[in-house]
């Protein structure tokens, strides 16, 4: 079994590799004009600034919490060694995420632009800038997630200490998702409410002030927080079904710990082999050439997850991890099916939406919210199949009903190298078409960026989906792990402790949903002040013979951002700490399953009613229902705008939220396992 655990860090090795290959394939390039490269560099720098500004705040938080961690893990009976691996180990999750980042996103600021000047010479020119340059996020991350769980594995043979891997992750992830999110959302709101709505000009108008912060947005929240979010599940899903197969006994405890990271290895396989089918024709369709990758890889996957567990000479035990693996795998594209169903231009949940804005804003809003209460239907059944499937495959054929599970959220996540590469083509498509507008490349260049475009709202709608469907079942392996450590055989909902926290777990999602969403309308405000402000005291701003001050709105969305961010996370990672050290590990398990029931329903209902929001808006301006500028458009506006924060900021952060706040109740079960307040009083 030991040779057989080199194919993880070779495979994490391969596809950082080929992250550098790609980049510098995207780097080589033509920027195209003057005029492209000089828009281009304000959204680099704007982006760069604030990733830079934002990991100087958390640092502040890393370093207290990796104190914290170490001083807690030393003391008692625990030795000062443990407290500082702990420690170590959690800066290290924390360095993984800040660095994949860093790539993704230094990476999608440079193939904005190239994939702007390709979209000159055909679609078919543009579209491999675009995707390779998501590639670049999706391949550093979950390479160097891999490596780092492997590393720390051959350093301590012990998952219960990669679990600070993993909190350090997904702690830094849930500030880079809800930070990215109220930027991005501050820009966009003010953008289009002064300049669609008010003003009536375009987009990507380079005379709105807020034009170059919009762009910005689009990579720090939809490149650095969504890739951030997605390596969180896929780092916390590894690690808990480690946790939960070293409960095996003998040499099964040895295999059951280390199949998790080779079924991820395969998956950056099938990852890496999947990109060779994602082409495009000069008149192809790029949605139809992403879905195939997705779909390609999916296949490759699943042939090789069974070879393995054939290989592995497990016998029917091999069977019933593979049905497990392919239960979440199934699942996964499923949720992406429904997800598209709900979102998409061309389906009736948004042509209903767009037809409503005829009648004004509030019934657009009510269709768009309605449809995104419905769409949570078929996901969550989904997720409750591929969980009583895994469960019982795995049972059926002895394995460990729990370990199943676990493995099914590995299963699912074990292709998001490819998921991540078709999420930032998104944003990358999206900053194309806005530096065409804004360099006057034509309409020719921009109809085919446009088309990049589209395809990229949808495979953004598509991926947020499947990280909520990965969260969830991530989360209900996190919530074993988490009984496993405290030693719960059973949660007894008639306690007065538990069904307490129950009611504060499901509390948690919603609220942490309004803080984030009211940090979007407070820094949307400010925004909006200071674009009318602009347009009123910059002479010939309207008339295009004056230039904005973008520096400014970049300004007001960072500092907004870093400002809001806070209160929301740390409410995340303080609520489980203190439900279980004043009512109990008990109560806490409680906290915890009414966290994941509620936090799926808001964060599926949230992201796809934003999406199909915006979609509708899109049909609109395509010319239906008066097109541009129509009272229609302008309803479909102010629902769309509505959504950006339900879509982009909210509702994301919530999968990550729950996540983090399943990661923390394991962290610091061993203090919560033996300290409570309310036994110590004796009740």
């Amino acid at each position: 079994m030991s040779s057989l655990l080199l194919i993880a860090p070779i495979a994490g090795l391969a596809s950082v590799a080929f992250s550098v290959y790609i980049f510098q394939y995207v780097n080589r390039q033509d920027a195209g004009t003057q005029k492209m490269r000089e828009i281009a560099d304000a959204i680099r720098e704007g982006a760069e600034a604030y990733l830079k500004r934002q990991n100087m705040t958390l640092g502040i938080f890393v370093a207290a919490m990796a104190t914290i961690l170490g001083i807690l893990l030393s003391a008692g009976k625990s030795s000062p060694v443990n407290g500082l691996y702990a420690a170590l180990s959690y800066l290290f999750g924390s360095a993984c995420t800040t660095a994949a980042m860093y790539l993704g996103m230094h990476t999608a600021v440079r193939a904005n632009v190239r994939t702007a000047n390709a979209a000159r010479k055909g679609l078919n020119r543009a579209f491999p800038i675009a995707f390779f340059g998501g590639a670049v996020m999706g391949f550093s991350i979950v390479g160097l997630a891999l490596l780092g769980i492997s590393i720390l594995y051959c350093i301590f043979a012990d998952p219960n200490m990669i679990l600070y891997f993993s909190f350090g992750a997904s702690a830094l992830a849930l500030f880079a998702k809800a930070g990215g999110g109220i930027y991005t959302k501050t820009a966009d709101v003010g953008a289009d409410l002064v300049g669609k709505v008010e003003l009536g000009i375009p987009e990507d108008d380079p005379r709105n002030p807020a034009v170059i912060a919009d762009n910005v947005g689009d990579n720090v929240g939809d490149v650095a927080g969504m890739g951030a979010d997605l390596i969180d599940s896929y780092i916390a899903s590894v690690i808990a079904a480690m946790i939960i197969g070293q409960g095996a006994k003998g040499l099964l405890a040895e295999i059951y710990t280390t199949l998790p990271m080779l079924i991820a290895a395969l998956g950056i396989t099938s990852s890496l082999l999947g990109t060779f089918f994602v082409r495009v024709g000069e008149r192809g369709d790029p949605g139809t050439a992403l879905n195939r990758g997705t779909f390609s890889t999916c296949i490759i996957f699943a042939i090789l997850t069974f070879i393995l567990t054939y290989s592995l000479g497990l016998g029917d035990q091999g069977l019933g991890v593979f049905l497990a693996v392919l239960a979440g795998l199934v699942a996964g594209v499923v949720i992406g099916i429904t997800t598209d169903y709900f979102t998409s231009i061309n389906r009736p949940p948004a042509l209903k939406t767009a037809a409503a804005s005829q009648t004004g804003a509030a019934i657009n809003i009510l269709t768009g919210f309605s449809y995104g209460i419905l769409s949570v239907i078929p996901p969550i059944i989904g997720i409750c199949i591929a969980t009583i499937v895994s469960w019982y495959a795995a049972s059926t054929f002895g394995v460990n009903p729990v370990y199943g599970v676990a493995i099914a959220a590995v299963g699912m996540l074990s292709i998001v190298g490819m998921i991540i590469s078709s999420d930032a083509y998104g944003p990358i498509s999206d900053n194309a078409k806005g530096v065409a507008e804004q360099s006057g490349l034509g309409e020719e260049v921009i109809s085919i960026a446009d088309k990049l475009d589209a395809a990229g709202n949808t495979s953004k709608a598509i991926t947020k989906g499947f990280a909520i469907g990965a969260a969830a079942l991530t989360v209900l392996a996190l919530f074993a792990a988490y009984n496993e450590i405290v030693y719960l055989e059973m949660i007894d909902i008639t306690k007065p402790m538990v069904i307490s926290g129950v009611f504060i777990g499901a509390m948690m999602p919603p609220v942490i949903s309004a803080l984030l969403i009211l940090a979007v309308g407070k820094n949307a405000f400010r925004m909006i002040e200071e674009i009318r402000r602009q347009f009123k005291e910059i002479p010939g701003l309207m008339e295009g013979s004056a230039k904005p001050d973008y520096a400014r709105c970049v300004d007001i969305a960072a500092k907004g951002a870093l400002k809001e961010l806070m209160t929301p996370c740390l409410l995340a990672i303080i609520a489980p700490i203190a439900t279980g050290l004043i009512l109990g590990k008990e109560a806490l398990g409680g906290f915890l399953a009414g966290s994941i029931l509620t936090g799926i329903i808001f964060a599926l209902f949230m992201a796809n009613s934003g999406g199909l929001w915006d979609n509708a808006k899109k049909y609109v301006e395509e010319g239906n229902f008066g097109g541009k500028g129509s009272e229609a458009h302008k309803a479909a506006v102010i629902g769309d705008t509505v959504g950006d924060p339900f879509k982009d900021t909210a509702g994301p952060s919530l999968n990550t939220m729950i996540t983090v706040m399943s990661l923390v109740s394991s962290v610091f079960a061993p203090l919560i396992a033996h300290v409570s307040l309310f036994s110590l009083l004796g009740l």
